[in-house]
């Protein structure tokens, strides 16, 4: 378990350490606003691509083996972005960022899905917590570096050399799933294409992704814009939502045994919409804190969870399996996570950013009714079985 934690804490220290350092990638390749928008576009576009294959890799190969291979890659790419020259070579080399990191990232949630059955506890969002850790770490560490003058090619390979450490020391620690020779190779892939369930729990997942994508990339800018916040206050802002989502997934675990998963999607989509719709409408900086405190809170459960039951939604009767139902899953969650930004811009452009994170509020709370009918799809599946 420990060693899973460890995984999500890396992925989200490379995520943290590079997102932080796009100041000065932008001023590396000498890209305004439009040009850098669309070299960052690669991150997402590589990792959607690499998200459904992953799925796939993990049931021939299994999670160990792909973890591994792909953290050692991440901690490769990461360092190339401080050495483009363009913003073409940073978009490359964002696309094969992206490709490593969604690897990872598909690999170690299937790893942590071995834990949750070995141990029978439902431990999905404390993994997620780690990775929000991970990723405070990381924007820290940026931080840092960029206070004390630090390139970003030379911050970013200190960073993959200490990735590289930790996968030395605890891959081995990695369990695989045992399972009997006829279950490996059995397909149960393209049955996802055809499982009304799977597409509800990726609407789940897309909708989440799309309103904590709007709160993390534009909750600075509104407390700025619209609030009359200072630069460092708008920037806390944006601080107490991470810290939130963060915190409450620490939770997870008692938080699900206590109300099960999806009653936790359904309170959690109003509590999460709830706050943004209320930072919309309120004029005040103190509710616009108090509004990203609930969005943090109400969408930390809304991804792992999710996940957990596309995992659990493939599970065979030998116990194994779910690798391609979270592979195909997590694809659809990272096209919210390439659309959302710029949903939330174009929304903006024709209104207002008020009326964007309203809307983002809105498509949060459509996780409510979205989870309660994939929770009747898998019920009907169930008796059909």
């Amino acid at each position: 378990m420990v060693a899973v934690l460890v995984f999500f804490a890396l992925n989200g220290v490379v995520f943290g350490s590079w997102a932080s350092r796009v100041p000065a990638l932008a001023a590396q390749i000498g890209a305004q606003e439009g040009a850098l928008g669309l070299s960052l576009l690669g991150a997402s576009v590589g990792m959607i691509a690499a998200a459904s294959v992953t799925g796939r890799l993990t049931a021939s190969f299994g999670a160990r083996r792909v973890l591994g291979l792909s953290t050692l890659a991440s901690a490769a790419a990461l360092p190339l972005l401080g050495l483009a020259p363009s913003p073409l070579a940073l978009g490359l080399a964002l696309v094969l960022l992206g490709a490593c990191v969604g690897t990872f990232d598909v690999a170690m949630n299937v790893a942590a899905v071995t834990v949750i059955r070995a141990t029978e506890r439902p431990m999905m969002p404390i993994f997620h917590a780690s990775f929000s850790f991970g990723g405070l770490l990381g924007a820290s560490g940026a931080a840092v570096a960029a206070f004390a003058g630090l390139p970003p090619f030379q911050h970013l390979l200190i960073v993959s050399g200490l990735v590289v450490v930790a996968l030395a020391v605890f891959v081995r620690q990695v369990s695989d799933e045992v399972r009997p020779a006829e279950a490996v190779t059995t397909s149960t892939g393209p049955a996802a294409f055809r499982r009304p369930v799977l597409w509800l729990l990726a609407g789940v997942a897309l909708f989440s992704a799309v309103a904590e994508g709007a709160s993390a990339d534009w909750s600075a800018l509104f407390a700025a814009e619209y609030r009359g916040m200072s630069e460092a206050s708008a920037a806390i802002v944006y601080g107490v939502f991470s810290i939130a989502m963060a915190v409450t997934r620490l939770f997870g675990e008692r938080a699900q045994r206590r109300f099960g998963p999806e009653r936790l999607l359904v309170f959690g989509a109003l509590v999460g919409g709830g706050g943004l719709i209320l930072t919309a409408l309120a004029p005040s900086a103190v509710v616009t804190f108090a509004g990203f405190a609930l969005a943090g809170v109400g969408l930390a459960y809304m991804f792992p969870v999710a996940l957990d039951l596309a995992a659990a939604a493939g599970r065979r009767a030998d116990g194994t399996g779910g690798e391609r139902e979270l592979g195909f899953v997590t694809t659809i969650a990272y096209s919210g996570f390439l659309a959302g930004p710029p949903l939330v811009g174009g929304i903006a452009h024709l209104s207002d950013l008020a009326v964007a994170l309203g809307v983002a509020g809105m498509i949060a709370c459509a996780i409510a009714p979205t989870a309660i009918a994939a929770r009747a799809a898998a019920k009907r599946e169930a008796v059909t079985v």
